[in-house]
Order: structure tokens, then C-alpha cells, then sequence
């Protein structure tokens, strides 16, 4: 009896230091807390949207946090809109606080890692070197059936199951136009911007290949889901 009271003793011990340190831990640090949009950026915060990957309402609900008419998108149902490449826990992005060159299907943790990277990082970044905010993205579009660099054999690309966006270039809001084929190698704050906007996506995204990765990417970003590490 003694044995037990002085395991219940340390079970009870225990469950008190877990709830202190469960709310005493800042929520953008805590795994299993709710992702909200403008949360600081951690090396958690990866892990919390990879594990939003499997979590349609949670991904859901932290697009939700998003402000009051600062993101438009339409959540979808799993569908198979081609043979082999079936798609869940996606949404169709119409517009963020920039609009795009064409709507576009993204798996839902994607569309959550560009609503925050845009808010965090794109937008700050353009203003502290071109001065004007970016209120027009060009992009190549998310979602396409096919294997890496469209390779007969080989295994899927990102682009199958909607995981990654291909970014070509930024419409700022005082007219100029930033984009990767032009302006990544210029020693200027538009160069300077476009590389400050390729760090910060490395900070959300699992993989970041640009035109420091090979010459398929020259002229536009690649920004997929999969992995945690790569950023060239």
C-alpha cells in the first residue's frame, strides 16, 4: 500500500509539472499548441505544419486566424482531377493581401506556409528594400501530374499532390515589376530583395530552390512542403 501511494504521489507530481510547463510555454514554441498565422517564426514551426499535412480541420482553423480581408480561398474536397494523382486537404487560393496572376490548388498546409511567409517575411522584406510592398505575385502555377523535372520514370514530383508553389516574380505597389530571370544576379536592392525573400521562405517551407540550385529554376522559386533542410 505504501508502494502505491508513493507511485500515485509521483504520478501526481508529474501531471502537475506537465500542466505547469504546458502553460507556461509560449504557444509559437509548444508543438501540439494551434498554429495561428502570425505567430513569431521558430524551428517549430516546420514541424507544426508538416503535422497539419493529416489534419484538414486543424490546417482549417489556423487559415481561420487570418484577418478579416486578407485572404480569399475555398477549402475542397479530395478529388482525383487526374488518373495517379489523387489530391486531399486541399484549397483553391484565389488571393491573400496580394493577388496572383491565376488561382491556384494548394494542399492546405502550403497555402498556410504562404499566408504566414507573406505576412512575416515577403512583405517585410520588399519594404525594407524596394520601399513598396508586393500586391501582385506571378507564379507558375501548384498543382501538375507528373514526375520531378517531368521525367518518364523517377518518383512524384511535389507538384502531384499540390505541395509546392513555383513563384516567378513580385508586382510591387508602386508599378515595378521584380523577377527572378531578370533581376536575381543584380547588385541592387531588387537583387537584395529577392534573395532576403529566398531566406525568409527557408525559414516555412520544407524545401527552397531558386537559381542558386540549377539551371531548371533560373527563373522562378520552387516552394515545396516536403522535407525541412533544403534552401538553395
Amino acid at each position: 500500500m505504501r508502494m502505491l501511494l508513493i507511485v500515485l504521489l509521483l504520478l501526481a507530481l508529474g501531471a502537475a509539472a506537465w500542466w505547469h510547463f504546458e502553460e507556461a510555454i509560449p504557444r509559437h514554441w509548444h508543438p501540439w499548441a494551434p498554429l495561428h498565422v502570425d505567430d513569431p517564426l521558430t524551428p517549430v514551426t516546420k514541424w507544426k505544419l508538416h503535422l497539419l499535412a493529416d489534419d484538414r480541420e486543424g490546417c482549417l482553423a489556423a487559415l481561420d486566424t487570418v484577418p478579416d480581408g486578407a485572404l480569399r480561398m475555398t477549402p475542397l474536397e479530395d478529388h482525383e482531377p487526374v488518373a495517379g494523382c489523387p489530391l486531399h486537404n486541399v484549397v483553391r487560393m484565389q488571393r491573400s493581401e496580394v493577388t496572383f496572376n491565376a488561382s491556384f490548388v494548394a494542399a492546405c498546409p502550403l497555402a498556410l506556409a504562404w499566408v504566414m511567409y507573406e505576412r512575416q517575411r515577403l512583405q517585410p522584406a520588399a519594404l525594407a528594400h524596394l520601399d513598396s510592398r508586393v500586391v501582385q505575385v506571378e507564379h507558375y502555377g501548384s498543382f501538375a501530374c507528373r514526375n520531378i523535372y517531368g521525367r518518364e520514370a523517377g518518383r512524384r514530383s511535389e507538384h502531384a499532390t499540390a505541395e509546392a508553389l513555383d513563384v516567378a516574380a513580385f508586382h510591387l505597389e508602386d508599378g515595378r515589376r521584380v523577377s527572378l530571370l531578370q533581376h536575381w544576379d543584380a547588385e541592387d536592392a531588387r537583387g537584395a530583395f529577392l534573395r532576403e525573400a529566398r531566406d525568409g521562405a527557408c525559414e516555412l517551407f520544407g524545401n527552397v530552390l531558386g537559381p542558386d540550385y540549377n539551371q531548371a529554376h533560373a527563373d522562378h522559386f520552387h516552394f515545396g512542403m516536403r522535407g525541412f533542410r533544403l534552401c538553395r
